[in-house]
């Protein structure tokens, strides 16, 4: 396995990173434009090596001739969020970025899947594969497993239990319009509803839709990182090891929860060919009215990019 990260700031260093000591790919290739800022990280990163036992190879690079056969290519380029901006400020220069980024990896590994980081998400997920030419499931967004442990880590702090015990589900798009599902949403089986009283759930909802820009008023110059690499990294693995997990992902749809032409997250089932299977769940009738707002925000957005 040969794994690609685009972009060596925070979120692609640390993804680099997280590759690396999991051991998915027997090469990681970190790119950014910025002259001797990936090959300096990612010679940090070999040199942690010998420490953490893994004998994955980083190479960092200012071009795409190294990052030729890759299996899998992560995109975080772009620009991160500053206090006061959305995610969909981000929208114009962020699309030429992330859609030139696309076009320059798919020219050297035709065959790779793609997972987006970039924001805005949903709209970088559909560049990205209206740039390539990809089909959907080789185009895949990371928001969903990002959103779900955000509202996982929330809930586990509620109840002062384990995350391992927390299940929970975010469909919709990375942004406001975020549908978090509670009643498909559990402690060791038991539904949230039955635990935590509904005003009180209803606030953890509205804190996992602000989730971001919580963290980018804490740190006024960026934006999360730790996270959206975890959750980069482990739709990768579901990949390399083809484990067939089924994971909240940003997809195109086509026709699935009755949405068309549009990204959205929904569960999907991820293996060695990225998307296998888009898992639909009955909704009520309030929860398939905010999906379908969610999803015509990002359609939106879509014909501003287009």
């Amino acid at each position: 396995m040969k794994i690609t990260v685009i972009g060596a700031g925070n979120v692609g260093a640390t993804t680099a990173q997280r590759l690396a000591d999991k051991e998915l790919a027997e090469q990681v290739v970190l790119v950014d434009i910025v002259e001797g800022v990936p090959q300096g990280k990612a010679l940090d990163m070999w040199e942690a090596a010998p420490v953490e036992m893994t004998d994955t190879m980083v190479i960092g690079t200012n071009g795409y001739e190294e990052t030729a056969g890759s299996d899998i290519v992560i995109i975080t380029a772009g620009l991160a969020r500053k206090p006061g901006m959305s995610r969909d400020d981000l929208l114009a220069k962020n699309a030429d970025i992330v859609g030139g980024c696309a076009e320059q990896a798919v020219k050297h590994s035709p065959n790779a899947i793609f997972i987006l980081v970039s924001n805005p998400l949903d709209v970088m997920t559909y560049v990205t594969m209206k740039r390539t030419g990809l089909p959907r499931n080789r185009v895949l967004g990371m928001a969903g497993v990002l959103d779900s442990a955000r509202f996982r880590s929330f809930v586990a702090m509620e109840l002062n239990v384990s995350v391992e015990d927390v299940t929970a589900f975010v469909l919709g798009g990375h942004g406001d319009s975020m549908v978090p599902l509670p009643r498909f949403s559990t402690v060791a089986g038991i539904p949230l509803p039955e635990l935590i009283p509904a005003q009180r759930l209803e606030e953890i909802v509205t804190r996992t839709r602000n989730g971001g820009i919580e963290i980018v008023n804490f740190l006024k110059t960026g934006s999360a990182y730790y996270a959206p690499s975890s959750s980069a990294v482990q739709m990768a693995e579901s990949i390399v090891k083809n484990k067939h997990r089924i994971l909240p992902c940003a997809v195109w749809l086509e026709g699935e929860y009755g949405l068309r032409d549009t990204v959205a997250g929904v569960p999907v089932k991820i293996g060695r060919n990225g998307m296998e299977q888009v898992i639909e769940i009955k909704l009520l009738p309030e929860e398939a009215a905010a999906l379908q707002r969610s999803a015509d925000d990002v359609k939106a957005n879509i014909a501003k990019v287009k």
